[in-house]
This record gives structure tokens, sequence and C-alpha cells, in this order.
């Protein structure tokens, strides 16, 4: 069994790092959030007194940080001098294609390896060990890590060498983005027009309108009874994630030159969605925001 440390133990890394611990790994974990850690101690994780001391004598190092200067800054403020020379850096994080490579050529130039496996699946999915983890990495480095990522997700999809693993989670999440707009309006227009939300469920379900925002995270209670639509919409995926993400291909959509129009109107509106309540919800949520903004719907 592998010695891991799982750094960021927040909704989505705690399970990931529990699955590891069940596996039969050894883990140990570090979060600034002290509620994160008694949730992580709960699970079998051993739990360091800092980041820094987590990484020593392990072989490979998970983080699962906020932003790419998060990961950026804890590279060159400690952690990688601190770890054995040729430790697996695989960072889980969400952020930007330069950044990712960056942090990769930061542990290389260190005397380690590097790769970014950002993940997709929310939290039903980092709890069950189904996620889908897009990595960008050498084949080598590749080779090591499958097994271990295994143990938290359902698939693992090789995209290509470092970067390609964020650039696949940016594209995934403008569609899932843009995708989940589309479906919230489809449904407050059908209540608008008096179809029933379970008719056009079972419709678009099963037709051309047919997406993973509409059959697995519906965004009205009844149809999908996991969706956290009948949860009060508790995230899941919150829509300061969504902005965030949006937020990501706007960057890349601008720098690539991408004559794109859907994706920056998205990332508009879950920008102004989370800054005005909707951060802490589901980014299902989004469906009440249009619903509100058209008076409600019709009776």
């Amino acid at each position: 069994m592998t010695r891991i440390a799982f750094l960021g133990l927040g909704n989505m890394g705690a399970p990931m790092a529990a699955n590891l611990v069940k596996a039969g790994h050894t883990v140990v974990g570090f979060d600034p959030v002290p509620a994160a850690l008694d949730h992580a101690r709960d699970s079998g994780v051993i739990i360091a007194a800092e980041a820094v001391g987590a990484v020593t004598d392990v072989e490979i190092v998970i983080t699962m940080f906020p932003s790419g200067k998060h990961v950026i800054d804890a590279f060159r403020e400690g952690l990688l001098a601190a770890a054995t020379p040729g430790t697996l850096f695989i960072d889980s994080s969400t952020i930007d294609v330069d950044d990712a490579r960056t942090a990769r050529s930061l542990a290389v130039t260190a005397g380690h390896r590097g790769m970014d496996a950002p993940v997709s699946g929310g939290v039903g999915g980092a709890t069950a060990g189904t996620l889908t983890f897009m990595v960008g990495a050498d084949e080598a480095d590749f080779a090591v890590a499958e097994p271990i990522l295994s143990v938290m997700g359902g698939r693992i999809v090789h995209c290509g060498d470092s970067g390609a693993g964020q650039a696949a989670k940016i594209c995934n999440n403008l569609i899932l983005g843009i995708s989940m707009i589309a479906v919230s309006e489809a449904f407050v227009l059908g209540e608008k027009l008096g179809l029933s939300n379970q008719a056009l469920f079972d419709v678009a379900s099963t037709a051309s309108g047919q997406c993973w925002a509409l059959t697995t995270n519906c965004p009205v209670p009844g149809p999908v009874p996991a969706s956290p639509a009948n949860r009060d919409y508790q995230p899941g995926f919150a829509g300061a994630l969504m902005a965030k993400d949006l937020g990501l291909a706007l960057g890349a959509l601008e720098a690539t030159g991408t004559a794109a129009e859907l994706g920056p109107l998205a990332a508009s509106i879950y920008r102004r969605f989370a800054d005005e309540g909707g951060a802490g919800l589901d980014f299902s949520a989004i469906i009440n925001t249009i619903r509100n903004n058209s008076g409600g719907a019709a009776a």
C-alpha cells in the first residue's frame, strides 16, 4: 500500500481521502479548517500539524486547493522542499491551464514529478468513489497515478501532457454551465405554458434535449430524487465553484481568441448568481433566479 499526503480536506477532499483509507492506503492530511480535520480524522486520516509536515516521507501528494495561486504558493513556500526527492505531486484543484503547467515545472525543477488531475462528479461522486479524473501527465507518471486515482474515481482519462487535464475540465464545465442555464430556462418556460415539470422531464430525458444537467442534476424537485433540488439546493456543486470555473473558461476563451458567445454570457450569469446569494447553493438553483426574474411561474 502507498503512503499518501492529502492537502485540502473540504467537501470534495475529505471523502476522496476517506476512500483511499478504505482501500488500505496510509493517508496523512491537512486542512486549515479545524472542522475539516475532525471529519477527516474520523475517517481514518492521520492529521498533520501543518501542510509541510504532511508531505515528508510520502510517495504521493494530492492537493485540492481553491485556486492556482494557492497551489503555486504552497509549492514555492515549503511543500516541494519538504518532500522526499521523486515524490509525485497530483494536483486535483481546478485551476488555470498555465498555472497547472507552472506547478508541474516547479515540481520537476525541485526534483519531483507533477501532474494535473482535476475531477468531475461533485460531492456525491467523491463519496461514492465514482469521480471522473481528467489527467495531464506524461505516460510514466500516469501509470503510477492511475491505480491511486482509480480508488477515488470510476473513470480515469489521460487527456495528454501537463495542463491537458485542466483544459478538459474547463471545457467540460463550460458545457455544463451553459446546459444548466438552458435546462432551467426550459423548465420555467414549460411552467409558464402550463406544462408540468414531470411531463417535460419525461419527454426531454429521452429526446434530443437529454443531458447530464437534466437527467442527473435536474433543477426541479421530483423527477430525479437524488438531485440537489430535492434538498433545498444543498450542493452538490456550489454556485461559487461554477462561477469560478466559468471564469477560468472565460479567461481561456479570451486568451485563445475563441469566438464564443454563450460562454461569456454563462460566466456573467453565474458570477451574478454567486454574488447575489447563490454562492453556497447548488449551481442548479440558477432556476430560481430565472423564475424570479420571470415574475414567477404561471398557475
